[in-house]
């Protein structure tokens, strides 16, 4: 259904060299933005609008110029990302193509439908490192994204922090977690890497919304995404050996595609890391909205509790206490 466009987004539009425009299609998308579809003579394109305050229960606030670093995440990222219209730094609007839901389906619906298939999770792999090896290798990027404090503001208090408040007892490795990311800086992080911000295109993965874009540790992409794999064994249980053969497809392809750092390095820390994001996502900031039973719920503390006062150095061993508390 066609609505007025907010005046910041008509505003923008026009700064951007695209007038004209004083109507859209508000779509569904994630918590931090608003997003429209506007249809211009020439074909439809996508436009965001970054808020500063997110749509969460609790107080979550983050700075438009966000979207400053997402339109250049989406420069280095290549085919892996929409195709990049230009960006208003006045208002925290991006503009990009419109890429259509019949040619490019949204991953994480695939899931929730039973449909999981780990050949394409090994395609979002290989994708993911060959975005950390190309820009580690070239380090002067790091200059583009000074966000060091959008991303702690945004991913490392809200997940981590929060749930360390949450659980007292776990604080101490909750709070190594985030200075080990802190302090491993090797190549251009995406910050949200979840089935809602993948698309499943004709010649692979597309990646949506980095926001949280961010000079820092590539362990943090492969752990959230990760974590999604595991969390939608309680979602589609008939599809929880399908998940846990994309978990297996995305660890073994990422890690084979590691050749900036030692391998090892970086499995380790993304496996001290996947526990406190499991806890986070019914104890943190940012809970998934499709675990709404206790019963659910007290399944993930019992393994990330476990796994955090237990830390694993290996991905493997969370999938296998994973796949032991699931047939419990």
């Amino acid at each position: 259904m066609l609505e007025a466009l907010p005046a910041a987004i008509v505003e923008a539009l026009e700064r951007l060299r695209l007038p004209g425009a004083v109507m859209g299609e508000r779509l569904t998308g994630g918590v931090s933005s608003d997003i429209w579809r506007v249809d211009f003579p020439a074909g439809a394109i996508c436009v965001k609008r970054a808020l500063p305050k997110l749509r969460v229960a609790a107080d979550w606030r983050a700075p438009v110029e966000r979207n400053m670093y997402e339109a250049r995440w989406m420069r280095h990222a290549g085919d892996f990302a929409p195709g990049l219209i230009g960006q208003d730094e006045q208002s925290g609007v991006l503009a990009m193509a419109f890429l259509p839901p019949d040619r490019y389906a949204l991953w994480k619906e695939q899931l929730r439908a039973g449909t999981a298939d780990p050949d394409f999770a090994a395609l979002v792999a290989a994708a993911l490192a060959g975005i950390h090896a190309a820009t580690a290798a070239d380090p002067a990027i790091a200059a583009e994204f000074p966000t060091d404090t959008i991303f702690y503001d945004i991913r490392l208090e809200p997940y981590l922090a929060a749930t360390a408040r949450a659980h007292p007892d776990l604080a101490d490795p909750l709070l190594a977690a985030i200075a080990r990311t802190q302090t491993n800086k090797k190549a251009l992080v995406h910050g949200d890497v979840s089935p809602k911000n993948i698309l499943r295109g004709p010649h692979g993965p597309v990646f949506l919304d980095a926001e949280c874009a961010w000079w820092g540790d590539p362990a943090f992409d492969l752990a959230f995404c990760l974590n999604h794999l595991l969390l939608k064994c309680l979602w589609t249980p008939a599809a929880r050996d399908l998940f846990l053969a994309c978990y297996d497809a995305m660890r073994a392809t990422y890690l084979r595609g590691v050749a900036w750092e030692s391998p090892d390095a970086l499995e380790h820390r993304a496996a001290l890391l996947l526990p406190g994001l499991l806890l986070a996502r019914v104890d943190g900031k940012s809970p998934v909205e499709y675990l709404v039973e206790d019963s659910q719920k007290d399944r993930v503390r019992r393994v990330a509790r476990a796994l955090l006062t237990d830390p694993p150095s290996r991905l493997a061993a969370i999938s296998e206490a994973w796949s032991k508390e699931l047939a419990a």
